[in-house]
């Protein structure tokens, strides 16, 4: 089974030395860098783990959160 992994955070430098450690281990990860287009991917898909910065520019963590558990 692949193991997907969502990361939504606005600072890419971040976003990249996340993902690079997780692809390592085999991972798929999808990266986004605001909360809308994340939310707009993550309608129809099947993720195993979100992990979200605490600030995003567009939506906080709680707003977000919310919106996920509702797609799902």
């Amino acid at each position: 089974m692949e193991n997907k992994i969502l990361i939504v955070d606005d600072e890419q430098k971040i976003v990249k030395f996340i993902s690079l450690y997780l692809e390592n281990e085999n991972f798929t990860v999808y990266k986004f860098y605001n909360a809308k287009n994340a939310l707009i991917y993550i309608e129809n898909k099947i993720l195993h783990l979100v992990i979200l910065d605490i600030m995003l520019p567009d939506m906080n963590k709680f707003q977000i959160c919310k919106k996920i558990k509702k797609v799902k």
